[in-house]
């Protein structure tokens, strides 16, 4: 058993043989598999006999299409009689000496069981890393999962030959999961392995984290110790770390595997008997409440006490809505947001405060700001942790201006000194980047999805009185099933090697889908997305696409039309040249009716991870309207021409996307594509002009007309020389107008700064951009 991998270990299921001839037994096709699993999700044990009640149902004349469980009861049955991965336990703890009101009952997985069921799982076969590597940018070592640190060269030094690490990760927290009423509580304890590719691992729905427990949380008459709870789940996983132990891995080679213990989020010191742990390595700081939290518990309350909350709210209230981000109406008096709404909020932070304080506490905030961007990288060199060191650094030499500002409060008044312990934590991650590789793997954003999946979920389908742990057990133990025969019947019934499934067409976490595209598997994964780069206009250098409805918004209209419905009256002359540059002068193509869209998306690789595709962003360019008086129109970076013939990079505003009629004779190639009116703004300031900020700012370029009236200056530009949608925001002053609103912020300022926080990628990409 030890030397069989998850496929292999499901194929020794007592039903194996008659799988052979039907890979779905006990069902008796892949439909009614299909149904079992649905009506087990989505409806409960009554509303399911309900169903098979019908007289429809029982109308069904064919043997073929009639399901052949009758009741829930059975049907249940036979999802219990699918190949299960390792059971659950109950063991009922005495607390020798503390007195409890109720039994305590402790429900747990042997967690060497799980370990072996992850490592042996054929979905994670090309994702697996066995041994400790050295990867090498020039002559800078990089630093990225947890096999590429100096911890796991050095544990490996200290194994037998042959041996394979298994670095164990923990992840715990406590989750109410009653709403409005009762004070139901659970505490489960999540497991993962970091031999799996963090980008992978990090997804919650690949299903490469299992719940191992769920640590008791009882009412005590007196203060207890869970100190040997602990112990006894991960008993098995001690000994391998001394003994060793042999398990499959996905291809199902036997390994000889000795465990490396990680922990992220538990605090109890049960490690003091496990080989290889040392709490001053596998305590690391965990991004989400280290950077995140810390931000909004601190950072951001020195920024409304400076300001002043009606201040800050307006600035935040008139920033341009762009599709895909959080837009706040004013972030001043809530208490209490999510990690997602946190990260939100340290986006456009630096921008909103420039000019309303001071440059030093600007210049503080930002250092913060630009080291929590830093520390999220996936891969580190030499350089970018001195880099990543330079920002806190930075921070520490400017954080005088926030005690100036007295801005440093408690509930007392001033507090005089910087005495946070996430900020002295901020000193370690330089460290722990070289012993265990990157931060963002470790971080609690799974874990707090987990708890969703995992406890609030599955509560909603127990009876919700006492004794639900044991019925969401059950429920979890179900779903385990139900994931690992998907796995099992597509192997059997396609014939893949799963090598094949793990290179999804969209850049996402695959799923059996994408291997036999015409089926519809219920196989769950990570949120998938479409591939632009397959059907959509590729840029000239094969980074960037770009995607446009096949079915315009408008079609075969004049470019008078087009120019008095967007309120361009310099479309017409600017088109008239742009198409004369490409076809020659009079050309027939200066007649050609137009075709338009309200908005394009454009798609591009990762910078972070750079085989990965990103999801799209969407670029608006509405006309205007009583919602939008001035219409609704994005930013984005453009490589253009310029009049002397070198390329240069611009901050443009797209006002209409339109293509040439394709009615009529073929359209050269430089205007088969989509092309964009553009509204430009000129770089006035670098970021080493204005250190405190760290931003380019922009400035819209106007152009006098002969009676000395100023108008903006347009252009024509073909979509390929897009290369980033951006986020501007207003230059604010002193004080933000009151008048400005998230639809005319744009259009009432002149003055931008380019937002260098708007995501991950950009802060990396902006950099080497210009």
């Amino acid at each position: 058993m030890g030397q069989l991998n998850t496929l292999e270990r499901m194929r020794l299921d007592e039903h194996e043989p008659k799988r052979k001839k039907n890979p779905y037994f006990p069902f008796s096709s892949r439909d009614e598999w299909e149904l079992g699993k649905f009506l087990y999700r989505n409806l409960t044990q009554g509303q399911i006999n309900d169903f098979l009640k019908l007289q429809w149902v029982r109308n069904i004349t064919s043997t073929n299409l009639r399901p052949s469980f009758r009741t829930a009861e059975q049907l249940l049955s036979w999802l219990d009689v699918i190949p299960k991965g390792p059971t659950w336990r109950c063991t009922q703890i005495c607390t020798e000496g503390y007195t409890t009101k109720e039994p305590i009952y402790l429900y747990w997985h042997d967690a060497l069981e799980v370990v072996r069921d992850i490592f042996g799982n054929p979905f994670f076969s090309e994702h697996m890393m066995y041994d400790p590597y050295y990867i090498y940018e020039c002559t800078e070592r990089e630093y990225g999962e947890w096999m590429s640190g100096d911890e796991a060269h050095r544990i490996q030094n200290e194994l037998p030959d042959g041996a394979t690490i298994v670095p164990i990760i923990l992840a715990s927290d406590k989750a109410p999961v009653t709403r409005m009423s009762g004070d139901h509580e659970m505490h489960p304890l999540f497991l993962t392995i970091a031999n799996i590719n963090s980008e992978v691992r990090m997804k919650a729905k690949a299903h490469a984290w299992a719940c191992v427990a769920y640590t008791p949380i009882p009412e005590f008459l007196t203060h207890p110790d869970f100190h040997s709870i602990l112990e006894a789940l991960c008993a098995n996983l001690k000994v391998a770390s001394h003994r060793g132990v042999f398990m499959a891995d996905p291809h199902n080679n036997a390994r000889y595997s000795a465990k490396k213990h990680h922990l992220s989020g538990v605090q109890l010191p049960f490690w003091r008997d496990w080989h290889f742990s040392n709490p001053a390595v596998f305590l690391v700081g965990e991004i989400l409440h280290s950077c995140h939290k810390w931000f909004f518990d601190h950072v951001l309350k020195w920024c409304k006490w400076v300001l002043g909350e009606d201040e800050l709210d307006a600035r935040y209230r008139c920033q341009h809505k762009y599709v895909g981000t959080r837009h706040f109406t004013g972030v001043s008096r809530v208490k209490q947001m999510t990690g997602r709404e946190h990260r939100d909020i340290q986006r456009t932070i630096v921008a909103a405060i420039a000019g309303g304080a001071d440059a030093d506490f600007v210049c503080a905030v930002r250092a913060i700001v630009d080291f929590i961007y830093r520390a999220q990288a996936p891969t580190f060199t030499t350089s970018s942790i001195q880099e990543m060191e330079a920002c806190l650094a930075e921070f520490h030499r400017y954080k005088y201006a926030i005690l100036e500002a007295g801005a440093r409060r408690g509930r007392t008044g001033d507090i005089p000194h910087f005495q946070i312990p996430k900020l002295e934590l901020f000193q370690s991650f330089s460290r722990t980047i070289r012993r265990v590789g990157s931060l963002i793997q470790y971080t609690a954003d799974v874990s707090e999805h987990l708890l969703i999946t995992h406890t609030k979920n599955p509560f909603l389908r127990t009876n919700r009185k006492a004794g639900f742990t044991e019925q969401i057990t059950c429920y979890l133990d179900r779903e385990e099933s139900i994931r690992q025969f998907d796995l099992y019947t597509l192997l059997c019934t396609d014939g893949t090697l799963f090598g094949s499934m793990l290179t999804s067409e969209d850049g996402a976490i695959p799923l059996p889908h994408s291997v036999v595209p015409e089926e519809d598997y219920s196989f769950t994964g990570s949120a998938t997305f479409r591939n632009h780069f397959l059907q959509g206009f590729i840029s000239d250098d094969a980074t960037t696409a770009f995607h446009v409805t096949r079915k315009p918004d408008f079609a075969d209209k004049s470019i008078s039309y087009v120019s008095t419905t967007y309120g361009l009256p310099d479309l017409p002359s600017l088109l008239l040249s742009y198409i004369d540059g490409v076809a020659g002068q009079n050309s027939s193509f200066r007649s050609r009716l137009l075709r338009g869209w309200s908005k394009f998306r454009i798609q591009m690789h990762s910078r972070l991870r750079p085989l990965t595709i990103l999801p799209s962003q969407q670029v608006q360019a509405l006309p205007s309207s009583k919602e939008y008086p001035y219409g609704k129109c994005d930013t984005v970076l453009a490589r253009v021409t310029s009049p002397s013939g070198a390329p240069t990079t611009l901050v443009v505003q797209v006002r209409a996307v339109f293509a040439l009629s394709t009615r009529g004779n073929a359209l050269p190639p430089d205007l088969s594509y989509p092309l964009l009116y553009v509204q430009c703004f000129a770089f006035v300031a670098t970021p080493a002009e204005q250190p405190e900020i760290g931003m380019y700012t922009v400035r819209r370029i106007f152009v006098e007309n002969i009676d000395g009236g100023r108008y903006r200056a347009g252009a024509i530009i073909p979509i390929l020389d897009v290369t980033h949608a951006v986020e501007l925001i207003p230059k604010y002053g002193a004080a933000a107008s009151r008048d400005a609103t998230s639809e005319t912020s744009l259009e009432m300022y002149d003055e931008f700064y380019l937002n260098c926080f708007s995501s991950k990628e950009f802060y990396y990409t902006i950099h080497d951009a210009l």
